[in-house]
């Protein structure tokens, strides 16, 4: 069967998101670039990019859409008990181009979307305060963390990674407590996976989402929220 699909142009505007494919599950556009501009006009809009080696740019908005509620999360007693027992170490804006750069380099070889122009895309967003990123040290080595990119009162995660155990938990963790004690209320994960559910994430259909997004884009958080900083005691230092 033909799949007729929009391509974009130089100018930054993407089709609504309710004329995404069912199948496959949310695929908008194709086409366009990178430019900060761009993808801030796709994240405030329910959008986001993902492809693969040797396919042209391909933007998404699938339905449903994995979400956690920050104020609601709660990590599992075992996680608590192995952080008491660990103490690791949890910052964020600290060192956000090492962490895209794991997301991208310890994901299994099938899953080859953070490609260097995705790299590079997200690290400019970085140097303009728009992407973020939670780091989790152990003896003053980075061994997990996360990323993603601010849109109000919403956080749009796109990666994390873990070299040690638990690590990406952590952040997750740690984020999901400082983001809503500085008025964060909803951190968007995209696509729902067993991962992503066997730590408390829920789904919402893409109408619900895009309704959330319309007034928490609209939102301030605290300044200081995406400060450099520490979530947790620094030992090191």
């Amino acid at each position: 069967m033909a799949i007729y699909l929009t391509e974009l142009d130089n100018d930054c505007w993407f089709p609504a998101p309710k004329e995404a494919l069912a199948d496959p599950n949310g695929l908008l556009a194709f086409g366009g670039d990178l430019s900060p501009t761009r993808l801030r006009f796709a994240y405030q809009n329910g959008i986001f990019p993902w492809y693969g080696p040797g396919e042209p740019i391909l933007w998404w908005s699938p339905s449903p859409r994995a979400v956690f509620d920050p104020k609601t999360f709660k990590p599992a007693k075992s996680l608590q008990k192995f952080q008491r027992k660990n103490q690791y170490q949890v910052s964020i804006n600290h060192a956000t181009d090492k962490v895209i750069d794991l997301c991208a380099s310890l994901r299994p070889e099938e899953e080859t979307w953070i490609n260097d122009d995705m790299r590079a895309a997200y690290k400019q967003l970085a140097r303009l305060g728009h992407c973020h990123s939670v780091e989790v040290w152990q003896h003053g080595q980075l061994i997990g963390g996360l990323y993603g990119v601010s849109v109000g009162a919403l956080f749009c995660g796109e990666s994390m990674f873990s070299i040690e155990t638990n690590a990406s938990k952590i952040a997750l963790w740690h984020f999901c407590e400082h983001f809503y004690a500085h008025g964060g209320q909803l951190i968007d994960c995209q696509v729902m996976n067993s991962h992503l559910e066997s730590l408390g994430a829920q789904e919402l259909n893409r109408d619900d989402f895009l309704e959330s997004l319309l007034s928490l884009k609209k939102l301030n958080i605290k300044e200081n929220c995406y400060n450099s900083q520490w979530l947790t005691p620094n030992n090191e230092e």
